[in-house]
């Protein structure tokens, strides 16, 4: 007779053991749909601001792009032409004036019967 009250009394228990976790993740169902809501009412803004930035961001690239970057690497590669260009002529004149010089002019190294070389062992003078 006593073990048949606790085995009652233990059902009893677990039922509403049951209840109150249901009733439990009721509430926590209900929370995490007001969380998902709320997290949709935040981000909608975020979004919209992130779009502009990117948007302002791409503008103002284009604009640098346009009106600075643009003429800087036409100017830069029309100076590097001219300077080429100014190369080219300038070792052209060079090489065409070496074949007018005179023969004195042309020898950069002494002759070797000049009287001024030095004797390969001897010591240097000072």
């Amino acid at each position: 007779m006593v073990s048949a009250i606790v085995r009652d009394i233990a059902i009893i228990l677990v039922a509403l053991e049951i209840l109150i976790m249901n009733v439990l993740l009721l509430v926590l169902i209900w929370q995490v749909w007001r969380l998902v809501k709320m997290i949709r009412a935040e981000i909608q803004p975020v979004i919209k601001d992130g779009q502009e930035t990117v948007g302002t961001v791409k503008g103002s690239a284009e604009f640098v792009s346009t009106s600075f970057i643009s003429p800087l690497i036409t100017t830069s590669s029309r100076l590097a032409g001219i300077w080429r260009s100014v190369h080219v002529i300038r070792s052209e004149l060079k090489s065409s004036m070496g074949d007018i010089a005179p023969k004195g002019r042309r020898s950069e190294a002494p002759d070797a019967s000049s009287s001024q070389s030095v004797p390969e062992n001897s010591p240097p003078t000072s």
